[in-house]
């Protein structure tokens, strides 16, 4: 039976375990920007453009595939859509923007 208190803990629980993730995922998507940092620096170095459109098409079909649920396909889409926009720009501030 699901009484006020039962539901309020479990409720505390669950966000509790939410706001972990997100900790986490904080923390991949930081080490992700670091990366892109240096891929910029390297991209630069050899005279290379920053965009690549197939790069992040295969990206996408890539997470795609991968994606077991719940979320849908295009809510992967678009949330690495995100992640890779803002990829972009560190990596245009970072590397190219930045002397």
């Amino acid at each position: 039976m699901n009484t006020p208190e039962s539901v309020n803990n479990r409720l505390a629980e669950l966000r509790a375990q939410i706001d972990a993730l997100d900790a986490r995922a904080l923390t991949i998507l930081n080490e992700r920007m670091e990366r892109v940092i240096a891929l910029g620096k390297l991209k630069k170095s050899a005279g290379l453009r920053l965009f690549d459109s197939e790069r992040e098409k295969a990206i996408f079909r890539k997470l795609v595939a991968e994606n077991h649920g719940p979320m849908s396909a295009a809510a992967v889409t678009r949330i690495f859509e995100r992640i890779i926009d803002e990829s972009r720009h560190i990596e245009r501030v970072d590397a190219y923007e930045k002397e």
